[in-house]
């Protein structure tokens, strides 16, 4: 880049066209080309699929779904760890029209409830079980009636939308369809049918919700494009340098736009291989699967690598086809930078941001930038996107001042499902997304990352609004207020922290308080400190200071303050 910028404003390139597709007919494409060629590698399961193979297990499903009567545009819900019936999942309803919303394999009662609700899933494919939630055991809680219901035909009063449950395990369920069964009830109708499907689809029709947590109350749901999800997997792929010749070791979640965009249809848009280490993040499952498959590119958060390059046996894993891969979720230490460039071969890792309304990145490092731009911005911005960074009256600030980012063009979702107040509070009226990231931009047009309008915590890599969790905590009768904030971790980036008052009279305990939330609410959102307190900090006017609560419990606990950076 030859000139200086003066103004915080800058357009990515665009020398490459976008996709006018849907993923379904880019997948097919793809297929054509590589119709033999190495698609999926699911080492937990022991698959291993060509391209071809794919596709017609693709196809199977989607013909089942199409005889039980799914339709264009109804929410099918997906909740489990990756696996390969995740990925058929995704490309499955791709092809039919119907919308996939990714469901947190760690949500609990009260967010799934919710999240059903919210969007109306008319169906939902579950896995049966992960690590400690019961997947079935909480589906049986909210709906009993589906020990009792035909399969497929389910009415229930806390899920009123939701009609079929299809089970990814083995073994009959009562009021459940059985995922090989679906797979396997495709008739020749019903491909005539898929393909009719097929022709009806447009690029701009929404294909994916994304639950996004939101600073003022329970999730929202980020509705994508095929126009938005391919396009950002196709381009990240591209700043990686894919070809069909690459193999990219995909540990971080499928339900993240991390996995299903930047991993799998980054893979499908490139001819590339999307191989899967493990259900969830292992980092010697991951290290073993990157030399066992002879991977070339590998992502995750810095935590994930930072667990890699910290195994005991590290050296004991042959790393050296290791050339690129995607580093996000959070800043990388310039020391952690350095080890997975020397010590794992990753010479081209990129660094990426972006929110999952922007399909999720706009802003990429390239694989020539120095270690110095990798560690302390996000990049420039990505292709496609224009990027600016306002001040509080919506002005463009000068190069070097801090200001809000702000994002237009192809990757910007099409709102909040259901939720036209909080789509208009997120994107204006000229188009542009405005993300409550502070950040700054230099004369180069590398954006660094430097704080957060909204008060969002980062607990490894795991986006928490402090709202949805207070909102959570009113729930229990004997709390009064509860005021949720973040404070720095060594390993995980941050923590949450809770101050809670209770009602008078009450007995409550800071362990009766976290046993409240088991079971509840995602783990990862359980406060890990808890203070009960009279009184807040306020401001004369009343408005509560949630900083000098951070800085109180920082030295309580003999921390330094600090404020994590990007995010994806």
């Amino acid at each position: 880049m030859d000139r200086q910028l003066t103004l915080s404003a800058l357009d990515g390139p665009t020398d490459q066209p976008l996709l006018y597709q849907t993923i379904g007919a880019a997948f097919d494409a793809t297929v054509a080309r590589f119709p033999d060629h190495e698609a999926l590698v699911v080492r937990h399961q022991g698959v291993r699929w060509s391209y071809l193979e794919y596709q017609r297990r693709v196809d199977d499903l989607a013909c089942g779904l199409l005889a039980l009567g799914v339709e264009a545009g109804e929410r099918v819900g997906i909740w489990g760890p990756n696996s390969s019936e995740w990925c058929l999942t995704q490309f499955a309803t791709a092809k039919i029209g119907a919308i996939m919303v990714c469901i947190n394999p760690a949500y609990r009662l009260y967010e799934l409830e919710y999240a059903l609700n919210k969007v109306q899933c008319r169906t939902l494919i579950t896995a049966q079980q992960f690590k400690t939630s019961d997947y079935l055991g909480m589906l049986q809680s909210l709906a009993p009636e589906l020990q009792s219901c035909t399969p497929g035909a389910l009415r229930s009063q806390r899920l009123p939308h939701l009609q079929r449950v299809i089970q990814m395990g083995t073994g009959s369920v009562p009021g459940m369809l059985d995922f090989a069964e679906v797979c396997a009830s495709g008739t020749a109708a019903d491909r005539d049918l898929l393909q009719q499907r097929a022709d009806s689809l447009s690029p701009a029709d929404a294909i994916n919700i994304q639950f996004t947590s939101g600073t003022t109350g329970n999730p929202k749901g980020a509705t994508l494009t095929h126009l938005n999800i391919l396009n950002n997997g196709k381009l990240v792929g591209d700043g990686m340098r894919l070809t069909e010749h690459d193999r990219l070791c995909i540990p971080v979640p499928l339900y993240h736009c991390f996995g299903m965009v930047m991993g799998n249809l980054a893979c499908i848009t490139h001819g590339a291989t999307a191989v899967f280490p493990s259900e969830a993040f292992d980092p010697a499952a991951t290290l073993a699967t990157v030399a066992g498959e002879r991977c070339t590119a590998l992502h995750g958060v810095p935590t994930m690598f930072i667990a890699e390059l910290d195994l005991p046996d590290f050296n004991d894993y042959d790393l050296s086809s290791l050339r690129t891969g995607i580093m996000a979720g959070a800043t990388c230490p310039v020391e952690v930078m350095k080890r997975v460039v020397g010590r794992m071969h990753m010479e081209e890792v990129l660094i990426a941001y972006g929110q999952t309304e922007t399909s999720p990145v706009n802003h990429m490092t390239s694989s020539d930038d120095s270690i110095d731009k990798r560690v302390s911005t996000v990049g420039r911005p990505a292709p496609h996107c224009e990027i600016k960074i306002v001040d509080a009256e919506g002005k463009i600030v000068p190069v070097g001042e801090k200001g809000e980012i702000c994002c237009r063009g192809y990757s910007v979702m099409r709102g909040y499902w259901d939720d036209p107040e909080r789509t208009a509070e997120t994107i204006d009226r000229d188009g542009w997304l405005h993300s409550g990231d502070i950040g700054v931009m230099d004369a180069e047009g590398y954006t660094q990352i430097t704080g957060r309008i909204k008060d969002m915590i980062i607990r490894g890599g795991e986006n928490i609004y402090p709202r949805e969790v207070e909102e959570f905590l009113y729930t229990h009768p004997e709390i009064q207020e509860a005021q949720v904030f973040g404070i720095t971790d060594h390993r995980y980036g941050e923590q949450v922290c809770a101050w809670i008052k209770l009602r008078e009279g009450s007995s409550l305990e800071v362990e009766h308080i976290l046993e409240y939330c088991v079971g509840q609410i995602t783990h990862f959102k359980i406060p890990r400190h808890v203070r009960l307190v009279e009184e807040f900090p306020m401001t004369v006017t009343g408005k509560i200071q949630k900083f000098l609560m951070r800085e109180h419990m920082s030295r309580e606990l003999g921390i330094e303050t600090g404020n994590p950076g990007d995010k994806t």
